[in-house]
């Protein structure tokens, strides 16, 4: 079975190329590159990335132009039929705001853009995703984000906790994100998005290769299903 990945771009994605090299690298295979105007996703696909960058150069809300994007219809539907979808950085704000993912990301605490490395507590092993590393392992992942501060109200954060669904947590504050969130999945846990920039961390000779498990563990999910 082949393994077949798709990459979104949008105006003003700048991590588009590092997501493909991930997903290339890892999986042996190159992932279709689509643009955000096509209303239509490549037949038969097994999982879509949506990447980092500036969508929209961020205008309005973070994420929020590149929601109503017309490939993002088929990235919805896609979801519901269980086609795994990860968002990280900008990907992650258009997660939440075309509503695969519940929450908002808001304007870091600390009024400016992070970016470096930080570590990360896995906190479900068991998703799709996450079922590389073990539960309560530290992994080193870098971030680069303006507006990475995750915020949902007590009930959804209660509701998230108590179902698993947070995927991974800062182990320090690096943003002022609500429980220290750094990721979540949906209620299918087929959906994750996250903050952190696991592409950037797949190779030694780039400072690390915690990332790498992420990849690893949807590829061979979804190629031995």
């Amino acid at each position: 079975m082949s393994f077949r990945s798709a990459v979104i771009t949008f105006p003003g994605s700048n991590c588009d190329r590092d997501m493909a090299d991930a997903l290339e690298k890892v999986s042996g295979t190159a992932p279709h590159r689509v643009w955000h105007g096509d209303a239509d996703l490549p037949e038969g696909l097994d999982f879509i990335a949506l990447p980092g960058g500036f969508s929209y150069g961020d205008y309005l809300r973070c994420g929020a132009i590149a929601s109503r994007s017309p490939v993002m219809r088929a990235v919805i539907e896609a979801a519901g039929r269980g086609v795994p979808v990860l968002g990280v950085c900008n990907g992650f704000q258009v997660l939440t705001e075309s509503g695969l993912l519940p929450g908002a990301l808001l304007r870091n605490s600390v009024i400016r853009f992070v970016c470096r490395d930080v570590r990360l507590k896995v906190e479900n092993a068991q998703s799709l995703f996450t079922s590389g590393y073990e539960a309560g392992q530290e992994i080193v992942i870098p971030v680069a984000h303006h507006d990475g501060n995750y915020f949902a109200d007590e009930g959804t954060l209660d509701r998230l906790e108590g179902e698993g669904r947070v995927a991974f947590r800062y182990a320090e504050d690096v943003n002022g994100s609500a429980r220290q969130i750094a990721g979540v999945l949906n209620d299918a846990g087929n959906v994750l998005g996250m903050m952190p920039h696991p592409e950037r961390a797949i190779e030694a000779t780039h400072g690390g290769t915690d990332g790498r498990a992420l990849f690893e563990s949807a590829i061979k999910g979804l190629v031995g299903a």
